[in-house]
């Protein structure tokens, strides 16, 4: 079985590699100059400022005391293309126990920076330790922000609720 294999392996090779030297140009004697193109230009279309739908799935919801209170499992649209509806999944553990509500897309609040680090909660973006090893070392926290026209997504959205309001809200299902 294994030298049958093997040996269709070989001849498929050797198909394919005499297809490729078929497609090899021949040489021309003819030295008259190639005629001349007409080359189109080609528009690209850009977007600054909009964000991916790719990226907005998961993105952290935060309420106004910036506690993290879900984040969003699904955007829903008109026929016409105009966002109406983010599904929100609000607590659970790797998607089990997950309760979903739907809220109104214009109520979610976009924002572009880091949530601001208040002492409790969340830790800082990052920690830098300087100095030798010698108990005398000085610790800095600085926060790394992009910049926000280079990122195709914000950065979390806020909507102005706890989460055990948005757990008490009617849970979403999916009609058939």
């Amino acid at each position: 079985m294994l030298m049958k294999s093997i040996a269709a392996g070989l001849a498929g090779t050797a198909l394919l590699a005499t297809v490729a030297f078929a497609q090899n140009p021949t040489a021309t004697t003819d030295k008259a100059a190639p005629a001349a193109t007409t080359t189109t230009a080609t528009t690209t279309t850009t977007a600054s400022g909009e964000w991916r739908a790719s990226k907005m799935s998961g993105l952290k919801i935060y309420n106004d005391a910036n506690e993290n209170i879900g984040s969003i499992n699904d955007l829903l649209m008109d026929k016409s293309g105009n966002v109406k509806i983010a599904v929100i999944g609000v607590g659970g553990f790797l998607g089990m126990g997950e309760h979903l509500v739907a809220v109104p897309y214009e109520k979610l609040k976009f924002v572009n920076e880091a949530v601001a680090y208040t002492g409790t909660g969340a830790k800082p973006a990052a920690t830098t330790t300087t100095g030798a090893a010698t108990g005398t070392e000085k610790t800095t926290t600085t926060t790394t922000t992009a910049s926000s026209t280079s990122k195709w997504y914000p950065d979390h959205a806020v909507f102005n609720a706890s989460k055990d309001e948005l757990k008490n809200m009617p849970e979403f299902k999916y009609s058939e």
